[in-house]
């Protein structure tokens, strides 16, 4: 890129003439990303794990992709926990992007973390409106039961409010099976 080039971009000029205009994010998006980075790092969530981590973006409505996330967990998993584990963690994460994505109007963020200690699963959204398990679904009823299913299977759970937004997690311990 020439010198004027990156001039006219930094002054907000947009490209040269004859050049296409890259996809811009809106404002409200970039701050929302540069906050949720920013919470994760403090929270210690950061690329910088040395244990094994997956970390997917799910976008808004997509419910398809909450299948390909629960391939990507089963792959990391696949070394860790016992043969129950991993279908318990997928079952547990796929209600909870399920309702992030059914419950809000915005992505999805799943962030996987094996330790020795154990299987910790987050689901970041972007709305701060609590979820709040029902106290009986009924027999007839297709929803209602995930946050139950957590609250049964995890050995921890919880909510995590942030500036932006908020983290629904669940912990596996490593002799849980």
């Amino acid at each position: 890129m020439k010198t004027g080039d990156r001039k006219r971009q930094a002054r907000g000029d947009g490209p040269p003439p004859g050049r296409a205009s890259p996809v811009r994010k809106t404002e409200a998006q970039e701050k929302q990303e540069a906050q949720a980075e920013q919470e994760e790092q403090a929270d210690g969530f950061t690329e910088r794990h040395s244990a094994p981590q997956l970390r997917r973006r799910l976008e808004r409505a997509d419910l398809k992709a909450v299948s390909e996330a629960r391939r990507a967990l089963r792959e990391l998993l696949r070394q860790w926990g016992g043969p129950g584990m991993s279908q318990v963690a997928e079952l547990l994460a796929s209600e909870l992007l399920t309702n992030a994505l059914v419950h809000t109007d915005d992505d999805a963020v799943l962030t996987a973390t094996v330790s020795p200690r154990g299987l910790r699963v987050e689901v970041r959204d972007f709305a701060a409106r609590r979820p709040r398990p029902r106290v009986r679904a009924g027999d007839d009823d297709t929803g209602g039961r995930g946050l139950v299913l957590v609250r049964s299977l995890a050995d921890a759970w919880g909510v995590c409010a942030h500036g932006i937004g908020k983290s629904v997690w669940f912990e596996l311990g490593a002799d849980t099976g």
